[in-house]
């Protein structure tokens, strides 16, 4: 491989890093070409970038990008890094649901928001909610005051409407 081309790895996995929320090193030995496929069409589904890079690229991307010193350990052996931009915990639990049903694929370190995990925090990881599970919950509850408002305002005329049926029938009688 040319320098420049080095060069451009470099700095193509320098403009992922500096854009991630989470980031995920794998191991991959032992995945056969079909298995990988699975993985990258997944991670694609989730609008995440899967990427194998030598880990002296990664160390230098990572050396230009300041926060990550607790990466450096980890780069030993096949490296696959699963860039996230939206949903930092995403990646997780895709790394979680294939290596339960291939364990073949394991994760070295977890980076989410700049904080800096060991790969055994991945079960843990894969536990926690999506962003869009969170914003669901946080909506449902604003919305549910909202509703019971409205069902007790729905009660209150029902009641009303009722009362003055009984009225009605009363007069009639």
């Amino acid at each position: 491989m040319k320098k420049s081309e080095k060069e451009q790895i470099v700095a193509d996995v320098q403009e992922k890093i500096s854009r991630a929320k989470g980031m995920f090193f794998t191991d991959f030995t032992g995945i056969t070409v079909e298995q990988a496929t699975d993985l990258r069409r997944e991670f694609h589904k989730s609008g995440i970038d899967y990427q194998v890079v030598k880990n002296t690229l990664a160390r230098k991307a990572l050396e230009n990008v300041t926060g990550y010193d607790g990466v450096y350990k980890n780069l030993i052996g096949p490296t696959g890094i699963a860039f996230s931009y939206d949903d930092p915990v995403t990646p997780a639990k895709i790394i979680k649901k294939f290596s339960d049903k291939h364990e073949k694929l394991s994760c070295k370190v977890c980076v989410i928001e700049k904080q800096v995990f060991e790969g055994s925090k991945l079960d843990e990881l894969a536990k926690l909610p999506s962003r869009n599970e969170i914003i669901a919950g946080i909506l449902g509850s604003i919305q549910s005051p909202i509703s019971g408002i409205v069902g007790s305002i729905n009660a209150v005329m029902r009641d009303l409407v009722s009362v003055i049926g009984q009225i009605e029938k009363k007069k009639a009688a």
